[in-house]
């Protein structure tokens, strides 16, 4: 199923984003 993987890739890359931004939240402010 196609939509599964966007799902899974989305979500897994906004995991991603939000670890990063809780690690260096200088940068995105």
């Amino acid at each position: 199923m196609v939509v599964y993987w966007i799902g899974g890739i989305t979500a897994f890359l906004l995991l991603i984003y939000l670890f990063i931004a809780l690690l260096k939240p200088e940068k995105f402010s």
